[in-house]
C-alpha cells in the first residue's frame, strides 16, 4: 500500500501533489464558420471550456493541502474537491471531444465508423435517430461510445459532465444538449441544433479515433 504524501504535516492527495497545470486546446479555425451554429455561439461554448480547465487546476492545487483526516461522506472539503474535479475533468474531455469533431461537411459518414455503426444500429439513419432521441433525452451530453466488453457501440445519455460515463467504453461522438450549445442560436429548438450538430461533424476525425483506437468489426 502507498503510504500517503505529507506536506506540513497534513495528508495531501497523491494525485494533487504530482499534478501539473493544463491549458486549452486552441479553437480550430473550421469553428468559427459551421454551418447553422453561430460564430457567437462557438466563441461563447469555448470559453466555458476554458473554464473547466482553469478549475481543474484550480481544484488540483487546493487538494495538495487538504486535510484528508478529516474526510467525511456527508460533508467534508475533499469529498466536495474531488466531486466538483469529476465534474471539471468531464467538462474538459467532452468538449475536447465536441470541438475535435466538428467542423466537417456532416453527411453520411465514409470508412470504418460505416461498418461499426451498421452492423450495431442497423443503419446510419436508425444510428442517428437514437442519438438525437438519447439527446432529447439527456440533461447534458449524449455520446455514441464503443463498449470494449461488449464489443459494440451504443448511445449513452449523460445528465452532467460526469454522469453517467460507462467504465471501459470510449466516446467516438459527443453530442452536447446543455442550453448553452445551442440557446443562441436555436432558444429551446434543441431538435434543431442536434440537426445542426449532425450537419457539422466531421467524419475524418472520428474514423481516425477509430483507426487509433483499433476498434475493428
Amino acid at each position: 500500500m502507498l503510504a500517503p504524501v505529507r506536506t506540513k504535516g497534513v495528508d495531501v492527495a497523491t494525485l494533487a501533489f504530482n499534478h501539473q497545470e493544463i491549458t486549452p486546446r486552441p479553437l480550430k479555425a473550421e469553428l468559427l464558420e459551421l454551418d447553422g451554429i453561430s460564430r457567437e455561439s462557438v466563441e461563447a461554448h469555448y470559453r466555458l471550456y476554458e473554464g473547466y480547465v482553469n478549475k481543474r487546476n484550480e481544484i488540483l492545487e487546493k487538494l495538495g493541502s487538504v486535510d484528508l483526516g478529516a474526510a467525511n461522506q456527508v460533508y467534508s472539503e475533499v469529498r466536495a474537491l474531488k466531486v466538483e474535479l469529476s465534474f471539471a475533468i468531464g467538462g474538459i474531455k467532452n468538449h475536447e471531444i465536441y470541438f475535435d469533431h466538428l467542423g466537417g461537411d456532416g453527411g453520411a459518414p465514409s470508412g470504418p465508423i460505416v461498418r461499426l455503426i451498421e452492423r450495431d444500429f442497423g443503419s446510419i439513419e436508425d444510428w442517428a435517430r437514437d442519438l438525437k432521441a438519447s439527446g432529447m433525452s439527456g440533461r447534458g451530453w449524449a455520446w455514441t461510445a464503443y463498449d470494449w466488453d461488449e464489443a459494440r457501440l451504443f448511445n449513452y445519455v449523460g445528465d452532467t459532465q460526469n454522469t453517467f460515463p460507462i467504465w471501459n467504453a470510449t466516446p467516438l461522438v459527443a453530442l452536447d444538449v446543455y442550453e448553452h450549445a445551442y440557446f443562441l442560436d436555436f432558444q429551446t429548438d434543441r431538435g434543431s441544433y442536434i440537426d445542426a450538430f449532425f450537419a457539422n461533424l466531421d467524419w475524418a476525425v472520428v474514423n481516425d479515433w477509430v483507426s487509433r483506437y483499433q476498434i475493428t468489426v
